[in-house]
């Protein structure tokens, strides 16, 4: 488990920043991208790049932002279209995966993608243009910092602007240092200090696109980390147990062994030897269960980049395999010194090492608890063997935190996924059944018959749209209300909901992209008019990539799509009220509207919340296996060492049932012990892992993301290092129990 977890972790941290580190630096890619206004001229711009720290720079390219429609299709988001003479440069280098550059008139370059291979030769309109001017896909280019979706030649864009609507200016640079936010920060400010503050309408940096490019795989390392380490933790454990128990129940053979000559060393090494074996065959089995969880996720890093054969790097399984090696010798030799260290003499003559005088203060005060004389005897039992105790324990610590940092994960996710639908509603209407995107039409509207039915509460509709954001590639989703939907169910991060026209609230990967906050303006692009807002809020939003604007319906960018209408509603209704009868009444009024209303509107489920629950699953079970087979080894080990006692106990009258309570109940002050200090860990690990795995995704995590675990199920948790612990007992008590008494008696 422990090689599995480090294979496909070591795995994911170099799949996520390769291919993308390779595409970089082979295309010369743009360290920052920023895009001016109108109203500079191109030789104030081209003196920007010789400001100092800039290494390269390439522009200025003229940009528009246009809405394109295939012939055959419906209108697409707004794309960000750059007029550029030809693919290359000293500044992000464009890779022609398919067909050609646009060489004239007509023609255009679509961004590189699954789909983009297919239009090649299709025709795509602008039907918001006078004339509806149409241009023929000629080919298909993949920029390494995506600076733009669209490229044409220099005088076809003048041909594509709109009539009295001023180009845009596009600069890309590269600079000497730009590794950290700061330094790109600061070659932004040294580009743009000779410039007027109202010049730059937005800008990109190289590391905002590689951390969404590594997102996807990214976000898998911190937890698999964290597994890794625990199944590292836990594999020594269980080599020191299975070597201590090996010496300790063959401590007359050891006396034989160095009768005939085996010399300390040698018995050392046969020890490390019977280590070593199996822990190559659980290496191998590893290194392939590692490489059959990374083939999925990995295929989704292939497909971005369009690459083949991305797979586990070889160093990788070398790495994992000779770590786990080295623990495993270091353990398993620092187990069998013992065997080394023991006298000859000794080991023929006793045949078992006894450490006798340990706990009996223990079993004195136990002799005066009110339980049965097995029972009391076996809670005295850890107090006779501390060392083996310790190690006991500490398994059933590292399977505590494992069953509660998967408790806290799961918990946390679902309020990630309460988040992302984002609705608190009771019923809705056409989020169930949203129409195709590109066909929304205004719809009938049933704010009379909402309001008119009995139960209703408050309710609010929501249009969406697309627009582009300056300095950003890619279209934004804007959701505009009608209505008070502050009760929608968006978890804030930072700020406050819109309470007002032109506010606006945006995902953590919105003010990240952009390099805006909280208290900026931004401007919309793409529709009739442009659409001024403020944002006054972050909220946690994983969709859409984080690029998002929630505003409200009544601000200008009703002005700017007079055609922009309500296609959901969402209801709330009130206490008592059954929200399936309030549905179907509802729906009795609706028809006629041709509108439909359901029950609830979540937008269903996440694969990667999928993938991280069933992950975390199974190598929690695995955790908690290893944990019980600490348990079991350590338990054996005593048992063995006590063989002869037991019998004395059988022959005395104790019952096979005693003897199970008697084993059972030996592990129970420590299982509770190691649940006890497990469920802090755990929470504590949690707390580390939730906000790394949220950075890696670029979301901010609230607190009642982080804040979920509740004092009943702490308690559960905690009694589950009591499971551990007698999962891993029972076997040696069962073995215990049908042990016949004179065979006892007769074991050295």
């Amino acid at each position: 488990m422990a090689v599995a977890s480090s294979v496909l972790a070591g795995s994911l941290l170099v799949a996520s920043s390769g291919p993308f580190d390779a595409a970089f630096a082979r295309q010369d890619g743009a360290h920052l991208s920023v895009q001016y206004a109108a109203g500079t001229s191109d030789d104030e711009l081209r003196a920007t790049g010789d400001a100092a720290g800039v290494s390269a720079a390439a522009g200025p390219f003229r940009t528009t932002t246009l809405t394109p429609r295939f012939s055959d299709g419906f209108p697409e988001p707004p794309m960000t279209v750059v007029g550029r003479a030809e693919p290359g440069g000293t500044v992000d280098r464009l890779a022609l995966t398919a067909g050609r550059w646009a060489a004239g008139q007509s023609e255009i370059v679509l961004p590189a993608g699954g789909w983009s291979s297919s239009v090649i030769g299709r025709q795509v309109t602008f039907p918001d243009l006078p004339g509806s001017p149409a241009l023929k896909v000629v080919g298909a280019a993949r920029s390494a910092t995506g600076t733009a979706e669209a490229w044409v030649t220099p005088a076809q864009l003048t041909a594509l602007t709109p009539h009295g609507q001023a180009n845009g200016r596009q600069m890309l640079y590269r600079f000497a240092s730009a590794d950290t936010a700061n330094q790109v920060a600061a070659g932004r400010k040294a580009v743009t200090a000779q410039l007027p503050a109202k010049a730059v309408a937005g800008s990109q940096s190289w590391l905002t696109v590689k951390r969404n490019a590594e997102r996807d795989t990214a976000l898998y390392v911190p937890f698999l980390v964290a597994f890794g380490v625990l199944g590292l933790a836990m594999s020594v454990l269980i080599v020191g147990h299975v070597v201590a128990t090996t010496v300790g129940s063959g401590i007359r053979r050891i006396g034989i062994l160095k009768a005939i000559g085996f010399t300390p060393s040698q018995v050392v090494r046969a020890y490390l030897g019977q280590a070593l074996l199996p822990t190559l065959a659980g290496a191998a089995l590893g290194v392939v269960t590692g490489h059959l969880l990374a083939i999925p996720i990995l295929s989704d890093t292939e497909e971005a980049y369009g690459t083949s054969g991305l797979g586990v790097e070889p160093w990788v399984d070398a790495a994992v395999i000779a770590g786990v090696l080295g623990l495993v010798t270091a353990t398993a030799c620092a187990s069998a010194w013992r065997a080394g260290r023991l006298r000859t003499v000794d080991a023929l003559a006793t045949g078992r090492v006894q450490q006798a005088g340990r706990g009996r203060w223990a079993a004195r005060l136990a002799a005066r608890l009110p339980v049965s004389r097995p029972v009391a005897l076996g809670l005295t039992r850890p107090f006779a063997r501390p060392a083996l105790t310790l190690a006991t324990g500490t398994a059933i610590v590292f399977g505590a935190i494992a069953v509660t940092f998967t408790a806290g994960l799961g918990s946390s996710l679902g309020e990630v996924m309460a988040a992302r639908d984002h609705d608190a509603a009771d019923v809705t209407i056409g989020v169930l059944h949203p129409p195709f995107p590109g066909t929304e039409k205004p719809q009938a509207d049933p704010s009379k018959v909402i309001e008119e039915q009995p139960g209703t509460r408050a309710y609010f509709g929501t249009a969406t749209t697309s627009v582009t954001v300056a300095g950003v590639s890619g279209s934004t989703r804007v959701t505009a209300f009608t209505g008070d939907a502050s009760w929608a169910g968006y978890a804030m991060v930072d700020g406050r909901w819109l309470d007002k026209p032109g506010e606006a609230v945006v995902p953590t990967g919105f003010l990240t992209a952009t390099g805006r906050q909280v208290g900026d303006v931004i401007t919309l692009n793409g529709r009739r008019a442009p659409v001024t807002v403020r944002i006054v809020g972050e909220i946690l939003d994983p969709r859409y990539d984080g690029m998002q604007v929630l505003t409200d319906a009544t601000t200008t960018l009703k002005a700017a799509e007079p055609g922009l209408a309500p296609t959901a509603h969402h209801i709330s209704i009130t206490s008592g009220t059954d929200a399936g009868r309030y549905a179907d009444a509802l729906n009795k009024d609706l028809r006629p509207l041709g509108l439909t209303a359901d029950v609830g509107g979540s937008e269903g489920g996440s694969e990667t919340v999928v993938a991280l629950n069933s992950l975390s699953a199974l190598l929690t079970l695995m955790l908690v296996a290893v944990a019980a087979l600490g348990v079991l080894s350590g338990v054996l080990l005593d048992t063995l060492e006590r063989v002869r006692e037991l019998g004395i106990h059988k022959a005395l009258g104790m019952t096979p049932r005693q003897t199970t309570s008697m084993v059972l109940t030996s592990v129970v002050l420590t299982g509770l012990a190691g649940g006890a200090l497990g469920v802090p860990l755990g929470m504590a690990l949690h707390g580390w892992v939730l906000p790394t795995m949220g950075d890696s995704a670029g979301l901010r995590l609230p607190d009642t993301v982080i804040a979920v675990y509740q004092v009943p199920e702490l308690v559960l948790l905690g009694l589950g290092g009591l499971v551990i612990a007698v999962l891993g007992a029972l076997p040696p008590a069962r073995w215990a129990a049908r042990m016949r008494t004179a065979a006892a008696l007769r074991t050295e």
